[in-house]
């Protein structure tokens, strides 16, 4: 994967990890909340990635 993909698959996650930590807290279930700061975590590692990757030129 590219850095434009893996950011843009960073952008997906940590939308949806911040709307399931949302509705997660407003129905009190806790579960759905863990799960949307996890995958917003997910989200995070990969703009990480794409940063890396386009710092050097997709090689890694």
């Amino acid at each position: 994967m590219g850095e434009a993909t893996d950011k843009m698959k960073a952008a997906g996650n940590k939308l949806a990890g911040n709307v399931k930590e949302a509705v997660g807290k407003a129905t009190d279930n806790e579960r759905l909340e863990a799960e949307g700061k996890a995958q917003q975590v997910k989200g995070t590692g990969q703009d990480v990635a794409g940063s890396v990757k386009g710092a050097f030129g997709d090689k890694v």
